[in-house]
């Protein structure tokens, strides 16, 4: 193994070899990988773990010094084994005491040419003992990938500067798509914004730049945060979404015993008005406690958690999960029939419904989704539990092109199922190999992975001020051994380094193995198509009939923040979801009523807006930032909502279609009601629409192949869009 030698001077050789070169020993347990692999960018880090922190599942975006230590780099492996340490030689980084110029580094995403790659990187620690400063993690492109250039680092023009930016990647057109946590409205009252699980700071959702322009918009509006994007070669921006669309635990707990300081501002305004009480300040979902005020003794509690892929348009269209693939067919949240006395409805899904027969947990999901760099189409993703692994556990594979119903789609396990059934539940143990995170399919179609070959949890064997973490991220070749790949040889000799930096009062100090992670292909990629919405014949046909040009109803709710959906027959409901509901009639018009038992009529589709407005710490000294509560619809020229209906609400047409201008770039969710008001079926997702955007839903939980009736998805024209646009037109003549 051979460190590659820039074109610089003698003096920055000696401190480079001396800084990064690879100093760990290799042991017959960690073999070295002996042939040739294609070029891999990766970043080393410091190990750290722990709630909040830059290894965890969710709440990973923040850059202090509690959340990441400083003394990682950017590295380049080259097919021969060579190393190149590029944030060295751009002259960022230190060893020993951390200070001023320490850096951590992670997720870099390679230019469509394959000559750069952009990624995020925190700049500066404390100089001393009890220094306090704020530290955000920022885009950087770095160029000079080649052998023989030198590296090259800029910083991202006219990103949000305050704000912590994670997880770029290179759309079609040059644009960068992140993560970040600045808030929506991009006011600073409103930062952090706090999940619905521990309310604790997040990202705020997928955000878009043009570094030229510096024009910035927000393309998913994720209440609990989403994570690692990236642009297949559909033009698709995948990413994991955190659906944790349920109640506020921590409230629910104030009930009982006030521990939080819990309560709600009257508006997302700097100077709203506070209430304390906390009866009847939350309106959607269900209750999820039985002590809620609202819990309803014939209504199941609702309690939900689930990180499953996601994809969008570039352009912030048509959000949805990947394929429309859920939990009906992947798993991972479990629940009973939302009504307790209708015995059709249950959480056991049909397995005639869908092909997959590998089921993922009720408290954990799919990260680090990258598509195979060999076979389009086909991804990988590490299956972790939501605490205590550092974001690791099983690879997963599964093929879902953009032209794949989700019935059809399968979890392929890869490595040993194990890994994920603790992390310190002894059935863990037999057969597992280790853990594992961030595959990628090289275009070799070698497999590599980080691994660690600890079986159990992660934790901190030492001490705060010495710590001894027992997992040792390498990135490492995975090799088919009977059933399931494992872990083989090494890509690099071991990386180490002995760093110390203050947090801010104690002085730590670290000495060892740095974790190998975020590896990714460098090499040039045929630039994607980007997807355009077009509208669907039964939509074009009304727009037609009535003589209304969709490019000027688009200018105008661009115009206006809006966005237009419309479904054709809410009545119709996948075969596969029987959770809730499906035996539907709207009074006087269309049914869809495909077994014996009860019958429920609907009437109204009721929308709910993500408004920030729960806080804690009390009224008195609240603590920064807010959580998401659902409110319904109220932005101006939403709806229309006739007369004496619910508020937010619109009505159904007789043909069971629904159609609404609703607001843009905020996340949304819905309900049916019944005539009196009465929630009938609920959405367990928020969704982002893009201003402009007219979006179709066939039906209410769209139809993969069939309904509960055996009928493929709805063609009608839609009523309920046609008297929306007559209305739009008296308006607008």
């Amino acid at each position: 193994m051979k460190i590659e030698r820039p074109r610089c001077s003698p003096r920055y050789l000696i401190l480079l070899f001396a800084l990064c070169a690879c100093k760990g020993s290799r042991g017959p347990d960690v073999p070295l990988f002996p042939g040739q692999l294609p070029t891999i960018l990766f970043v080393t880090q410091v190990p750290h773990d722990g709630f909040g922190t830059i290894a965890s599942t969710f709440g990973n975006h923040q850059a202090s010094l509690a959340a990441v230590a400083r003394g990682g780099d950017l590295m380049i492996r080259y097919s021969d084994g060579t190393l190149r340490n590029l944030t060295r030689e751009a002259g960022y980084g230190m060893t020993g005491l951390q200070g001023e110029r320490a850096i951590a580094v992670r997720e870099p995403s390679v230019h469509w040419d394959g000559q750069r790659a952009v990624f995020s990187m925190a700049v500066g620690a404390p100089s001393r003992q009890y220094q306090v400063q704020e530290y955000r993690w920022q885009l950087y492109e770095v160029s000079g990938l080649g052998r023989g250039e030198t590296a090259t680092i800029t910083k991202v023009a006219n990103q949000p500067a305050e704000y912590n930016n994670v997880a770029p990647a290179y759309a079609p057109d040059d644009s960068l798509v992140f993560a970040s946590d600045r808030p929506p409205s991009g006011e600073a009252h409103l930062y952090p914004q706090l999940d619905e699980y521990e309310s604790a700071a997040t990202n705020s959702g997928l955000w878009r730049l043009d570094p030229g322009t510096g024009a910035l918009s927000l393309l998913s509006h994720a209440p609990s945060g989403v994570f690692s994007p990236s642009v297949d070669t559909f033009g698709r921006v995948l990413f994991t979404k955190w659906d944790h669309l349920q109640r506020d635990q921590q409230a629910d707990a104030d009930r009982k015993s006030p521990t939080y300081g819990s309560f709600t501002y009257s508006d997302e305004s700097a100077g709203a008005s506070k209430i304390t009480l906390l009866d009847g300040m939350e309106v959607y979902p269900e209750p999820r406690d039985a002590a809620d005020p609202d819990a309803s003794p014939g209504v199941s509690l609702h309690i939900f958690n689930q990180f499953v892929p996601w994809q969008i348009n570039v352009d912030g269209t048509a959000e949805e999960t990947l394929n429309h693939i859920g939990r009906h067919e992947l798993g991972g949240t479990y629940s009973d029939g939302s009504f307790k006395d209708d015995p059709n409805l249950t959480y056991n899904v049909p397995e005639s419904a869908h092909k997959n027969r590998y089921y993922i947990r009720g408290d954990g999901g799919l990260f680090h989704l990258r598509e195979s760099a060999k076979i389009a189409g086909r991804y990988y993703a590490t299956y972790a539990r939501e605490f205590g692994t550092a974001s690791s556990g099983q690879i997963l594979r599964f093929d879902a092109p953009a032209t794949m119903n989700p019935e059809d789609v399968e979890l392929v396990p890869l490595t040993h199922p194990n890994t994920v059934n603790g992390p310190d539940d002894p059935s863990a143990v037999p057969g597992s190999t280790g853990h594992y995170r961030n595959p990628i399919e090289l275009s070799d179609g070698t497999l590599v992975a980080s691994h660690t070959a600890e079986v159990r949890g992660s934790r901190n064997l030492g001490t705060s001020e010495a710590p001894r973490w027992n997992y040792g991220f390498r990135l490492r070749v995975l090799e088919r051994k009977g059933d399931y790949y494992q872990a083989a040889g090494a890509l690099t000799p071991g990386l180490t380094a002995t760093v110390s930096w203050w947090n801010p009062d104690t002085l730590v100090t670290w000495s060892g193995e740095l974790w190998e992670l975020d590896a990714v292909e460098v090499r040039a990629r045929p630039r994607p198509t980007t997807s355009v919405e077009t509208l669907a014949a039964p939509e074009q046909s009304v727009f037609d009939a009535e003589q209304i040009d969709v490019a000027r109803l688009r200018s105008w709710l661009q115009a206006n923040g809006l966005a237009l959906v419309n479904s054709r027959n809410v009545t119709y409901r996948d075969r596969a979801d029987v959770y809730q509901p499906y035996n539907l009639r709207v009074p006087g018009g269309v049914s869809t009523v495909p077994k014996a038992g009860k019958i429920y009529d609907v009437q109204h589709l009721q929308f709910f807006q993500g408004d920030a407005l729960r806080g804690y710490g009390g009224v008195a000294t609240p603590k920064p930032g807010r959580r998401l509560l659902a409110r319904p619809m109220h932005e101006p020229n939403t709806g229309p909502t006739p007369q004496e209906a619910p508020p937010g609400s619109v009505v159904l047409g007789l043909d069971g279609s629904m159609a609404a201008f609703v607001p843009a770039r905020r996340a949304l969710s819905w309900q049916l009601l019944a005539p009196d008001g009465t929630p009938v079926v609920r959405e367990r997702n928020w969704v982002t629409f893009a201003p402009g955007e007219i979006r179709t839903c066939p039906s209410c939980h769209g139809v993969n192949k069939l309904n509960q009736a055996g009928e493929p998805e709805a063609t009608n024209p839609p009523e309920a869009l046609r008297q929306l646009l007559r209305e739009w037109k008296v308006q607008n003549p």
